[in-house]
């Protein structure tokens, strides 16, 4: 009699693993998609950032020409904006171009990431924007004072 006992007590816990793992695992692999796709995230967010710097540069460098023959340095806004379209063009990455104050050039991007880990639970992409801006020089007599 008592192996049978033995072998109900045995037959009791059978099959606790199982839903251990069960529970254990999605939780698991949740935590560690945050991880990767969120490392993925900030990534991507850098990405943004520093095109849009570089677009804003870019943009920043676009000298007005006649002004230029005149002796005075300064940006023309719309050459600016023209620039700073053509990089995000020329690197494939969405974003808006704008002059705020008749002086400063905004570059907007947005990009967007595909996950890994988190498709899982029905996240497929992450999007991300960035942001640069760049001072135009606006007036400028060839070094002198105004």
């Amino acid at each position: 009699m008592r192996t049978r006992q033995r072998q109900r007590r045995a037959d009791a816990e059978r099959g606790a693993i199982s839903v251990f793992l069960a529970v254990l695992v999605p939780g698991l692999l949740l935590i560690i998609g945050l991880a990767v796709d969120g490392g993925a995230k900030v990534a991507a967010t850098q990405r943004a950032n520093a095109v849009a710097d570089e677009a804003a540069r870019a943009g920043g460098q676009a000298l007005d020409v006649a002004a230029a023959l005149a002796g005075q340095v300064q940006v023309d806004p719309a050459a600016a904006v023209a620039a700073a379209q053509d990089y995000l063009a020329r690197t494939g990455v969405q974003g808006a171009v704008s002059v705020v104050d008749g002086d400063t050039l905004q570059v907007t991007t947005t990009l967007t990431e595909p996950t890994t880990f988190l498709g899982l639970i029905g996240i497929a992409t992450l999007t991300v924007e960035g942001t640069g801006t760049a001072d135009l020089i606006t007036v400028q007599n060839g070094g002198a004072g105004p």
